[in-house]
């Protein structure tokens, strides 16, 4: 029952529909309500009130009076925590199928007024908020947005709320942003390495996957298993890695139409991590995807991105 009150409140809230930022909180769209201490807060006032009158105990009723007063003054003060804000920016980074995504709200509010116990939450889990803290007019909010598919990703509504200053209401608004967030596609987990390099400028380099060992390092982040030298390991006491030579071209073709026997997605998945893997050995590499012109050769975080980006708008197979 709870869940129904909540989205039908949801239907007849504002904004009712995507919008562009920048949106700012006017009277109309903040909502208020009392929260639990404040409905404990007014039962108790009205017990007060009503054994004042009964026994005639004037300094009782204006006890009462006063609180009464208070509590109708922190209604007003609540409301007034967000109305002028301005939600005036979103910023989403990009990353893999199935990582959170980190989502910064940026806020500003123009007059002088002190704003203060501003927490962010998506509509969808209203459980996991970020504190929004405006040092002199200006703040930001991080939140984490889970993902699931590859592509663009609709952001839900956020909801921006406060139970500032005494805590007896909650007063809450909605922004709903219209620009979605890039989703990465997942990268395959473990494969086959790159495919070998052609061109003019044929070189010499060190890579995991050559035939000639040339050294042994220590262990980094995303190297491959079957690179680990187990038998040095084991006499140094810390992973070592084997080193190899390996004649590489100065560009790496990264050819879609190369992996026919492959479903679709693991293809995707496949060109996802053959591209981090290239960027990270400092690569120049090219793409090549069906009914879209060659990307690259080239390397660089502006050249991962547009490479990535291609991956990830693909249409579903």
């Amino acid at each position: 029952m709870r869940a129904r009150l909540h989205d039908w409140a949801l239907v007849w809230t504002r904004p009712r529909e995507p919008e562009a930022l920048p949106a700012r909180f006017d009277r109309r769209r903040v909502y208020v309500l009392p929260t639990r201490f404040g409905l404990f807060y007014t039962v108790l006032l009205l017990a007060m009130l009503l054994g004042a009158l009964n026994y005639n105990n004037n300094p009782a009723l204006l006890l009462g009076l006063l609180l009464a007063g208070a509590g109708l003054a922190s209604l007003i003060a609540a409301q007034l925590q967000l109305t002028g804000l301005a939600v005036v920016a979103l910023d989403a980074e990009p990353v893999p199928a199935g990582t959170d995504l980190p989502l910064t709200l940026h806020a500003q509010a123009d007059d002088r007024r002190r704003r203060r116990g501003l927490a962010v939450a998506l509509e969808t889990t209203p459980s996991l908020r970020g504190v929004l803290n405006l040092d002199q007019g200006r703040g930001e909010a991080r939140l984490a947005v889970a993902t699931s598919e590859r592509g663009w990703l609709d952001l839900p509504r956020l909801r921006v709320s406060t139970t500032r200053p005494l805590g007896l209401a909650t007063a809450w608004g909605y922004v709903w942003p219209q620009a979605p967030a890039l989703v990465y596609p997942r990268p395959e987990t473990d494969g086959p390495p790159l495919p070998t390099g052609s061109g003019d400028r044929v070189q010499t380099r060190l890579h995991p996957s050559g035939e000639d060992v040339h050294h042994l390092r220590n262990y980094r982040r995303g190297d491959s298993r079957r690179a680990i030298a187990w038998k040095s390991s084991a006499r140094r006491d810390s992973l070592l890695v084997r080193e190899y030579e390996q004649p590489l071209g100065a560009d790496i073709v990264l050819d879609w139409h190369g992996l026919e026997r492959m479903p679709y997605e693991a293809k995707v998945s496949r060109l996802a991590r053959w591209v981090d893997e290239a960027e990270r050995d400092g690569r120049r590499y090219r793409l090549l995807l069906p009914g879209q012109p060659p990307l690259g050769p080239d390397h660089g975080p502006a050249h991962r991105h547009a490479c990535l980006r291609a991956l990830a708008l693909l249409p579903h197979g």
